[in-house]
């Protein structure tokens, strides 16, 4: 995929890759690059493809997040973005879009064995996914974006990307309509999001839910915490947010 959402700017002034190496690391190949992902040991019937945020990496999940996760009933795949951890490439924002599905297949794991799970700008490739793959088992959002094109004019504009304002709405109306996604998808849905977000307000998960045609969605709205602590500071909930989620998925 080439287009405007792959400008040197917005790669520069919206993503904050890290370069950490993994001791355990799957790799996965995508339009002829290495990601450095992670998988856990096959134990459970489902297993969660995770999306993390922007300036975190794989690493930082490890090893904690799969042993809670196990605990609850799911297996870990953890995905990691280009130019992030050990990953080759640089962020692309338009780019990335086609390699969700590369890493779902990597899994192993039928569609209807996948809960994707998007954290913040994550949330970008989670719906992409559940998108193009409407029958993976569930949909998990927490602290996710509804409007990518406000995040992104929040760090340049059309005219430092040399493009028009209609070139630059043409392009988010074709790669990143959420509303049109979150049509498409209509699986379990379960959204968690900070009442105090700081950095992508509350109103962004109501209108996720808003736009959900699910017959199965939910939206845990945490009244402790901000965008970067909502799973600190309401840990006890938001795990019996999750337990309850993928039980309702087999029952």
């Amino acid at each position: 995929m080439t287009t405007i959402l792959d400008h040197p700017i917005i790669s520069e002034r919206y993503f904050f890759p890290r370069r950490v190496t993994l001791k355990s690391t799957k790799w996965v190949e995508s339009n002829g690059l290495k990601l450095s992902c992670f998988q856990s040991e096959k134990k459970n019937p489902i297993i969660l493809l995770h999306f993390h945020g922007n300036g975190e990496t794989v690493s930082d999940y490890l090893p904690t997040y799969p042993r809670m996760m196990d605990s609850l009933g799911a297996d870990v795949f953890m995905a990691e973005y280009r130019g992030y951890g050990e990953s080759a490439g640089v962020p692309k924002l338009g780019a990335m879009l086609d390699d969700v599905e590369h890493i779902l297949d990597a899994t192993g794991r039928p569609d209807s064995e996948v809960v994707v799970f998007g954290r913040s700008v994550g949330s970008i490739y989670a719906i992409e996914l559940a998108a193009r793959r409407p029958s993976i088992a569930g949909l998990v959002i927490e602290s996710g974006i509804a409007d990518p094109k406000q995040r992104i004019l929040l760090r340049t504009n059309p005219r430092e990307l040399g493009v028009t304002p209609e070139e630059m709405e043409d392009a988010f109306s074709k790669y990143l309509d959420h509303e049109k996604k979150m049509k498409t998808y209509k699986g379990p849905l379960l959204l968690l999001h900070a009442v105090n977000d700081h950095l992508v307000g509350i109103d962004h998960a109501e209108q996720n839910l808003a736009w959900s045609t699910s017959e199965n969605k939910k939206c845990v709205r945490f009244p402790w915490g901000d965008h970067n602590s909502i799973f600190f500071e309401n840990r006890d909930a938001y795990l019996e947010s999750l337990r309850e989620f993928f039980h309702s998925i087999h029952t």
